[in-house]
């Protein structure tokens, strides 16, 4: 919820849905691999896509995963050009393999789309 309230403080535009997963659960690897790909996606939209309606969902269940979905519209005009590494999605990437998970990423129908699941043991 921090995380959330800073992007939201900072000017972004967000909906966020947290479905039938209660943070305080959510075992503390887990947790933070989640919170470092959320905290990723919003800096990548708030550099890449300013002004757009970022969405965030997260659900799960102990015994299965903890799903994450981040997306947001791709800008209609030009965008400030801005310093980049290229490496965040990629070291996210091998992060969430890491931990047993996926994490993907595509353009959809105008849109950014961030994907990943984690195993959320017992």
């Amino acid at each position: 919820p921090t995380l959330f309230e800073e992007a939201r403080d900072g000017g972004m535009h967000l909906l966020v849905a947290i479905e039938a997963v209660d943070l305080e659960v959510v075992p503390p690897t887990v947790g933070r691999t989640a919170y470092r790909i959320v905290q990723e996606a919003l800096t990548n939209a708030r550099k890449h896509a300013p002004d757009t309606l970022v969405q965030v969902r997260v659900s799960g269940w102990p015994g299965e995963a903890l799903e994450i979905s981040v997306s947001n519209h791709l800008p209609l005009g030009p965008v400030p050009t801005v310093p980049t590494s290229g490496l965040g999605l990629v070291g996210l990437q091998e992060r969430a393999e890491l931990a047993g998970g996926t994490l993907r990423h595509r353009i959809e129908h105008g849109s950014f789309v961030l994907e990943g699941a984690l195993p959320w043991s017992t």
